[in-house]
């Protein structure tokens, strides 16, 4: 029996293998134990004979019993304690000898199927009944276990049924690691546990990478697995991938690949030209908002860039009503911008235009018919106030 220690991510998972093997005794043919020259001996001495039928004295080591049975050299039956007829096939195992009635299963007490017994703490058994009775059921596939057992998670495996739940591979030979109540391979409980921490798992060791990795061909990687390409020294996750290859991020900013304006780290795929400068599209963003553009319209001011509903409500024209921007006429007037279908009289929602005449209460435009219908005395306040703040 063997035990395998596999440490993984902070515990220790335990096998331990041990093989089921039993003597297994394979009978020959009963009947010709007849032809045994001992037995063919104590037979002939049995009926007063010598060989080729001349008459004998019986040795005193074999006695007859008061049935007629006889004692081979003082040995009966192991099972019943009886002698043995005349011309009675026997069984002869592990120096007893049986009556073929009395070699039975001590279990079941019947007869060995083709004449394979089991034999444990010196009492014999048939294959099925010692299964039973000893044999470790196997956790997967349910069967009898004959041979090696793997013993891990409180269970007994077939070493071929003792498998990684995830993704199959063989743990009799490899290790375990227990996650969550399962048996996993190391590899597959590295992703386990990089998923759950969002964290990348190296593609070369299978391993967890803890601080930065690198990207190559798509996979990530803990960077000293690699040497730069030009320069031969250990990379660091300032390396970059160019035309398959790796490199340093010094022996990369020789090789004329543009600079990003935000970043300041070399732009590899796509590159967006805009303010004099090369950008990666994601850190090409709005000014005011830094969403990136990606490949929508931009407006330029003052060399930053600016989305389009910033750039109008910073520099342009942003309806009073609406909120949106004003795509062609605009009408001025308070201090505000209205689209042409929005500029209405604050009272009756009546649509004016340029030659509307119109008054400012509380900073919103009425018309001349709603205005002369106020009291008289909010008319005068009204024009107070106004000729005050034209003064200023």
């Amino acid at each position: 029996m063997s035990s395998n220690y596999r440490h993984g991510e902070g515990e220790w998972s335990m096998y331990s293998s041990h093989t089921v093997s039993p003597p297994i005794i394979r009978l020959g043919s009963v009947s010709a134990q007849r032809n045994n020259p001992l037995l063919q001996r104590r037979l002939q001495q049995h009926n007063g004979l010598e060989a080729g039928g001349h008459p004998m004295v019986t040795p005193e080591t074999d006695q007859q019993t008061d049935s007629g049975n006889m004692v081979l050299g003082g040995n009966a039956c192991a099972r019943c304690g009886q002698g043995f007829r005349k011309d009675e096939e026997m069984v002869n195992s592990s120096g007893q000898v049986w009556h073929v009635h009395c070699f039975v299963c001590a279990q079941c007490f019947q007869t060995f199927p083709e004449g394979i017994f089991y034999e444990f703490d010196g009492r014999k058994y048939c294959e099925h009944d010692f299964n039973v009775l000893f044999a470790p059921c196997c956790n997967k596939c349910g069967e009898f276990i004959i041979g090696r057992v793997i013993k891990a998670m409180h269970a007994s495996w077939h070493p071929n049924c003792f498998l990684c739940e995830l993704c199959t591979a063989p743990l009799a030979e490899s290790g375990f690691i227990k996650n969550a109540g399962r048996a996993l391979c190391h590899e597959c409980n590295a992703k386990e546990k990089a998923r759950g921490i969002n964290k990348y798992i190296c593609h070369k060791c299978h391993s967890l990478i803890e601080e930065g990795h690198i990207k190559y061909r798509g996979e990530p990687y803990h960077p000293y697995h690699f040497n730069c390409t030009s320069c031969g020294v250990e990379l660091t996750v300032e390396a970059r991938e160019k035309t398959g290859e790796l490199y340093c991020l010094r022996c990369h900013d020789k090789m004329g690949i543009p600079i990003c304006g935000a970043c300041r780290r070399p732009v590899e795929d796509r590159v967006v030209h805009a303010l004099g400068k090369a950008w990666h599209p994601e850190h090409f963003v709005c000014s005011k908002c830094e969403k990136p553009f990606l490949g929508s319209r931009h407006y330029e001011k003052r060399g930053l860039a600016y989305c389009e509903t910033h750039y109008h409500q910073l520099f342009g024209n942003i309806c009073y009503v609406c909120n949106s921007i004003i795509v062609g006429d605009v009408f001025s007037a308070l201090n505000k911008s209205w689209c042409v279908d929005h500029f209405t009289c604050s009272c009756c929602d009546r649509k004016m235009n340029q030659k509307t005449k119109f008054f400012e209460v509380d900073l919103k435009p009425v018309c001349k018919g709603c205005y002369e219908r106020f009291p008289g005395e909010l008319k005068k306040r009204l024009k107070k106030a106004y000729d005050q703040t034209q003064k200023k």
